[in-house]
């Protein structure tokens, strides 16, 4: 069992933050982790009694995540430019909806920590995005890649106030909305340009867009829309005996996809923001229920979240769970409900980093030293900073 933080351990945990923070020596920082990161590396049994990480550490964890990973490759502007790399050889930029995420846990990390060198972090990698892939991404035929880095934008903006970042997210929105959204099927946007399929990974993440679109513009056509979305999903790919949201359905109206913990993820996030604006509708109760699924039929007897590693896009989505789970928990006051659930899940991602801070998608064994990418291991990160929600 993971013993919980000592004091001479939290002293030490507070000198590195100090190093990281103030310091580019980045062989000094790896050295100082690995001497921390001994008994995280255990692979010991463990329960769901584990603690929650400090706060430090969640600043920490998106600290090496950026040792790691982040890149400044120019100015853009008056200002900067940069990405995340592909993984720790740094073979390449990662690909556009990877990369929208990842700036989405950064901008997690800012919401807790406030820290400066994060939000101007945030700013390069808007920059990188608009210098990588241009202002208006029609030529991407895949409307959920859209989605996702409109909802990057539009979080963004919520701490910058840049227009830019409105705009973006607006424009973007609204292509995907003009070319995706249809009738067949009773409503629901189609994954891609081909309208072969309307998932769950375009619908959720677009209703919660519209809703923070509508919350930046004040134009309720962007709330009409957001409902006009979830009211599909429940129509169409809600359980509403379980509490699972189906990952897609096909043309023919047949379900196509089962459950992810993305999916959950932002129907949960989608059902937050819908219910604040449509409180008599039930959203709630639907988001706890979602919630219920994931913790009693997705995660192992103790509660640890699934490894989801069929392939490298699936490595990533826990971090999108923990993003608005953690929302959900907080903005709703079910923190007696699942904080202890989340809490435990942020602890084991922390317990099992490798020696430069880094944590995988498999919660349940050590990470390894010798190769990780960047999308799995934005699942700790925002884990762990988004249990600091509440």
């Amino acid at each position: 069992m993971k013993i919980p933080l000592s004091v001479n351990r939290s002293k030490a945990l507070a000198a590195l933050l100090f190093i990281l923070t103030f310091t580019s020596c980045a062989k000094k920082e790896v050295k100082e982790l690995e001497k921390m990161s001994a008994d995280g590396a255990s692979e010991s049994a463990v329960t769901a009694s584990s603690v929650q990480p400090v706060k430090s550490e969640a600043l920490l964890a998106m600290q090496c995540y950026n040792n790691a990973f982040y890149h400044e490759y120019g100015t853009y502007g008056p200002s900067f430019k940069a990405y995340y790399y592909s993984d720790i050889n740094h073979t390449g930029r990662m690909d556009f909806w990877k990369q929208a995420e990842a700036i989405e846990t950064i901008i997690d990390a800012y919401t807790i920590s406030n820290d400066p060198d994060l939000k101007n972090k945030m700013v390069y990698l808007y920059n990188g995005m608009r210098d990588g892939y241009g202002l208006l991404w029609s030529s991407n035929i895949y409307n959920d890649d859209v989605i996702w880095g409109a909802l990057m934008c539009i979080r963004a903006f919520q701490f910058t106030n840049d227009g830019g970042m409105k705009d973006m997210a607006k424009n973007n929105f609204d292509m995907v909305w003009n070319r995706a959204w249809d009738t067949n099927l009773g409503g629901g946007l189609w994954w891609t340009t081909a309208n072969n399929t309307k998932n769950a990974c375009v619908n959720a993440p677009a209703a919660i867009c519209a809703m923070y679109l509508y919350q930046a513009t004040g134009d309720v056509s962007y709330r009409d829309k957001a409902k006009m979305i979830m009211d599909w999903m429940v129509s169409k790919l809600y359980n509403a005996g379980t509490g699972a949201l189906a990952g897609a359905m096909n043309a023919a109206g047949n379900i196509t996809e089962g459950t992810r913990t993305y999916t959950q993820g932002t129907f949960i996030g989608a059902c937050n923001l819908l219910h604040n604006a449509y409180p008599s509708n039930n959203y709630k109760a639907m988001g706890a229920k979602a919630m219920d699924y994931t913790k009693n039929s997705m995660c192992n007897a103790q509660g640890l979240l699934p490894d989801e590693y069929d392939n490298e896009d699936c490595q990533g989505f826990k971090s999108i769970f923990a993003r608005w789970a953690c929302k959900f928990t907080h903005d709703q006051g079910y923190q007696g409900t699942y904080a202890s659930w989340l809490n435990y899940n942020a602890a084991e991602a922390w317990n099992y980093r490798n020696s430069s801070g880094l944590m995988w998608g498999q919660w349940w064994r050590r990470t390894p030293d010798s190769y990780v990418n960047a999308f799995e291991t934005t699942c700790g990160v925002a884990m762990m900073n988004g249990v600091w929600l509440f």
